[in-house]
């Protein structure tokens, strides 16, 4: 079996991305690295992550699913709702993708709207690809997903697709309800336990070590040898603490 290797939640943190890569020693040629989503706002480099993770689903084959963040740009892009965007980390993105000068004289909703213009003048690729993010991924032994599963449904890929992209008390207090295992990120593990580790319990692991917030970005690496194997690498804004 290749090694499975599962990240989510870069949230723009390019060199903590990369760095992860480095320290897994991942090879695209034998690894199946498979991403959650999240790949945009509040960290600084969000443009280069979409960049390379839409070269790595490209050209490896890379599973990438979508994360709420992502369908947020979308939606602001689109004009739905700029206000959910904004409060959650949106500005970085703008600024990732614009320049850290575009709002130089003032943050205004008439240059906001320029600025989207001028992503989707230049990025629409970007665009299109964070639209043909899938909303789950599924083998022999695992379910992977951004939020979770509601447990509501008892067929879980009948649920409402936001539910893959936001879901999060009612599936991390109730029993999934599914005979595989479900790897997830979207909440932070320190919300779950006192370490920003991967938090392991009987039917779900939660991978999000919350890297955007100065913790640490996690990969779980699945192998038929050891099981499971952690690896993590400390947020550059926590080390310039």
């Amino acid at each position: 079996m290749k090694r499975k290797l599962v990240i989510s939640d870069i949230h723009g943190c390019y060199e903590e991305f990369n760095e992860l890569l480095a320290l897994v020693k991942y090879n695209p040629s034998e690894d199946r690295l498979i991403l959650l989503g999240d790949y945009i706002d509040r960290g600084l480099k969000s443009k280069e992550v979409v960049e390379q993770v839409k070269a790595l689903h490209e050209e490896w084959g890379v599973i990438t699913l979508k994360g709420n963040h992502d369908q947020m740009f979308l939606d602001s892009l689109d004009n739905q709702d700029d206000s959910t965007f904004l409060y959650n980390g949106g500005l970085d993105t703008i600024n990732s993708y614009c320049g850290v000068n575009w709002f130089e004289d003032g943050f205004t909703m008439n240059r906001f709207q320029e600025a989207k213009q001028f992503i989707q003048k230049h990025y629409g690729h970007h665009i299109d690809f964070l639209k043909s993010l899938s909303y789950y991924h599924e083998d022999d032994e695992y379910i992977y997903v951004h939020a979770g599963l509601n447990p509501l449904y008892e067929n879980w890929k009948e649920q409402p697709k936001d539910n893959f992209l936001w879901t999060r008390d009612v599936f991390l207090n109730n029993p999934t309800l599914v005979d595989k295992t479900v790897i997830f990120g979207h909440t932070p593990t320190i919300n779950m336990q006192e370490t920003e580790d991967i938090w392991f319990t009987g039917d779900k692991i939660g991978i999000d070590g919350g890297c955007c917030f100065g913790l640490q970005l996690n990969c779980l690496e699945i192998n038929d040898e050891d099981g499971y194997k952690q690896y993590y690498v400390e947020s550059k804004n926590k080390r310039r603490k």
